[in-house]
């Protein structure tokens, strides 16, 4: 049966705005000009296959596009790269029909092999993209290899069909993350791995400059597909910008938005002056802030070890260090996402329980550990408020404050016994329970390179996961359940400790337009470019 993507079938994804073809503006906007955005680290990638950090996440969206997008500011899902698609009855078999005429930046139109080959690439194992587990559903996946997908075919130039293996609610928001994001071969082919260096799109901007540990410059592209935007003629990221000497250029003109946020030292002062005030920016968020123990190292690999590390954090001591910007968490979950489980409690904040586990385990003495934490504020403070509750039960944790790529690195590499992930705590792709399963605790993302930094791996529960997620609606409350029940058998093995799930708080010049949705875009993390324009 056809489906346009505004149709009653995407009306059953959860916990979405109402759905749109598509969006209308500011009527307001006006086209041109340049903005500043700063952040502490370097970007580490832009290609889409890869990239999966706080910073490069909005960057990917506005260079590429995928078959499905979101309504700009929303989790509302609306049409991309393809116009229109077919589902079968069976809710196996999608037939995508692509929009005529899109380009990539280098020229050439794109095509339904250019959308094979993409799919393909981000499962290959020799890619190692950390979102491959996304796809799982597609027929084939578990043989993805240079052959690409069994399931993935093209009927035409312009139209593209994919069959499942299972039923899949959650598939459409999967067509819609930045690992589906359509790259040109010949590109990625020109310039191997470093095609994340030299991205090549089909999106509102294109990389115009790239000075290594400086800056980035995206410029507009003048035939991007969608009429009207963007407005900017160009973007300026520089990087190595400390988040309060960010604030200080801010409120000299120099910056249009501090891409770390407001340092939660400046908080208080920016709102208790009425101007800075009136330009901060509040969004709710489905995030949650955790640490990670590497469930295959000792004495990690011992439940009662990791138990014990879940009682011994002050979870309301440390939201007070972010200005009580949270809440304290008990469950990978946020509150807010469907499927979270409400009767559970977590692990109270129990000391000598806690002792009393690690001497169960063998560790009366307690043992010496790494935990490593991104070295932007204020996570250092907080991975000290960590090392201090770890030692009140005699676990002496040196802090490893790193970069956030060299975070990111040790967590996939396996090499990090703990980590806050603080700067990096998992925000919702799409609203939906499954998507804080599979990346990231999940046997798919235990994998090298993959975003599962505990290397849980419990393949019960992965065969649980698959059959929650195996229903044609995903706000099935026999579904919910399923995820709900995941979720505490989950923190019973206790490869987390969930900390606090967190507000978003973003700060903007006078001159920066557009509504406050596109500054706390709850995809596009954390502005939504292609939509924002200058007043003046």
């Amino acid at each position: 049966m056809k489906h346009w993507l505004a149709s009653t079938a995407l009306a059953l994804c959860l916990a979405v705005p109402a759905l749109a073809q598509d969006y209308t503006p500011d009527p307001n906007a006006k086209p041109g000009g340049a903005i500043v955005i700063t952040y502490k680290d370097d970007v580490a990638t832009l290609d889409p296959a890869i990239g999966y950090d706080w910073q490069n996440w909005s960057m990917i969206k506005s260079i590429f596009d995928g078959l499905m997008d979101y309504v700009p500011g929303s989790t509302a899902l609306r049409p991309g790269l393809a116009e229109s698609y077919d589902l079968s009855e069976d809710g196996l078999t999608f037939t995508f029909h692509l929009r005529p005429g899109v380009k990539f930046h280098n020229g050439r139109e794109m095509t339904a092999e250019d959308v094979k080959y993409s799919l393909d690439r981000v499962t290959n194992p020799e890619t190692q993209s950390p979102g491959a587990g996304f796809f799982g559903s597609i027929e084939g996946f578990e043989n993805a290899g240079p052959d690409g997908l069994s399931g993935v075919k093209i009927i035409d130039p312009l139209t593209v069909e994919i069959k499942l293996s299972r039923p899949d609610a959650t598939f459409l928001h999967v067509m819609a993350l930045n690992f589906a994001s359509v790259v040109p071969k010949e590109a990625v082919d020109e310039y191997g791995a470093d095609f994340g260096k030299h991205p090549v799109g089909t999106g509102a901007y294109s990389l115009a400059e790239w000075t290594i540990g400086q800056r980035l410059v995206f410029a507009r592209n003048e035939t991007y597909w969608r009429a009207g935007v963007p407005y900017l003629d160009q973007i300026t990221f520089e990087v190595g910008q400390e988040p309060v000497v960010a604030l200080l250029r801010l409120q000299k003109g120099e910056v249009d938005v501090p891409g770390d946020g407001i340092p939660p030292a400046k908080f208080t002062e920016v709102m208790a002056n009425p101007d800075e005030a009136s330009r901060v920016v509040e969004g709710g968020q489905l995030h949650t802030g955790y640490i990670t123990m590497n469930v295959t190292q000792p004495p990690f690999d011992k439940v009662e070890v990791r138990r014990a590390v879940n009682m011994a954090l002050n979870k309301e001591r440390i939201v007070q260090i972010i200005n009580g910007r949270a809440v304290p968490a008990n469950q990978p979950l946020p509150p807010s996402m469907p499927g979270y489980a409400k009767d559970y409690k977590g692990y109270a904040h129990d000391p000598e329980g806690a002792k009393k586990l690690l001497a169960d385990a063998g560790y009366p003495d307690g043992f010496e550990t790494e935990l490593y934490v991104m070295n932007t504020d204020p996570n250092p403070r907080i991975a000290q408020a960590i090392q201090q509750d770890l030692a009140a039960i005699g676990i002496k944790a040196s802090l490893q404050n790193l970069a956030q790529a060299n975070v990111i690195e040790a967590g996939g590499a396996g090499t990090a016994p703990m980590v806050w992930s603080g700067g990096m705590g998992w925000i919702a792709d799409f609203p939906d329970p499954s998507n804080f399963y599979g990346p990231i605790l999940g046997c798919a993302g235990a994998g090298e390179g993959g975003w599962n930094w505990s290397k849980y791996c419990n393949e019960a529960l992965d065969a649980e996961a698959v059959k929650a997620d195996s229903f044609k609606d995903p706000s099935d409350p026999a579904r919910l359940a399923m995820w709900s029940d995941i979720y505490v058998k989950i923190m019973d093995d206790a490869p987390w400790a969930p900390v606090f799930n967190e507000q978003r708080y973003t700060m903007k010049s006078p001159r920066m337009g557009g509504e406050d949705a596109l500054y706390v875009d709850p995809v596009s993390i954390p502005i939504n470019y292609d939509y924002v324009f200058i007043k003046e």
